[in-house]
């Protein structure tokens, strides 16, 4: 099968795109709202981009009524954010905090979850996720209708359980114990499962 994706609808193109490049790591993105309270969302156009500065991305689209995302309007008032890695556990939570609710109404308080202080950032994190990064926005980018945001990670937060070190006495994130969600098409999602170690060339 061959698709010419200049033909798709954008709906049609997103539809092909995310069942096609799987999987895809999930920012969990926590904000502060006007009032004070944390916006929480799922975000699947997202990777790490850079290690120095040590930096990721996201795209954020628009909603249903082409209004703009809390998460943006957000971030483009308070520069601030707090980057989960979501784990097998949260996979439920996660995917709620998905919802369109009415803006500044706290996806954290809706969902029950509980936060903890997240050193280096004024925002907590998500006291039950196992990797937490504080966040900086420092650039966008508009296309067309998607904001592109690009944020410097400052410090992170890793659980205890998922730490050890490799061969070489560095730092390793243990991923079995990580366990982290993948996105796949619509609301399939992809959990840790065999994990294979391949050495690299020189």
């Amino acid at each position: 099968m061959h698709i010419d994706l200049t033909l798709l609808s954008p709906a049609q193109t997103y539809a092909t795109m995310t069942q096609s490049i799987v999987p895809r790591p999930v920012a969990w993105v926590l904000t502060e709202n006007d009032s004070g309270t944390f916006n929480l969302a799922p975000y699947s156009y997202f990777n790490a981009i850079s290690s120095a500065p040590a930096m990721a991305m996201f795209s954020v689209g628009v909603t249903a009524n082409d209004d703009i995302k809390d998460t943006r309007y957000n971030l483009e008032r308070r520069d601030q954010a707090v980057i989960h890695i979501a784990h097998r556990e949260m996979a439920q939570a996660m995917t709620a905090s998905s919802a369109t609710i009415e803006r500044g109404v706290s996806e954290v308080s809706e969902l029950g979850l509980q936060t903890a202080a997240m050193p280096g950032s004024e925002l907590p994190r998500l006291r039950d996720c196992r990797v937490a990064y504080a966040a900086r926005l420092v650039d966008t980018k508009m296309i067309k209708q998607q904001w592109i945001a690009f944020m410097e990670l400052t410090h992170l937060y890793l659980h205890d359980t998922i730490v050890g070190e490799d061969a070489k006495g560095r730092l390793k994130v243990m991923a079995d114990k990580l366990d982290p969600i993948g996105r796949l098409g619509g609301g399939e999602y992809v959990m840790a499962g065999d994990i294979v170690s391949i050495d690299r060339p020189a």
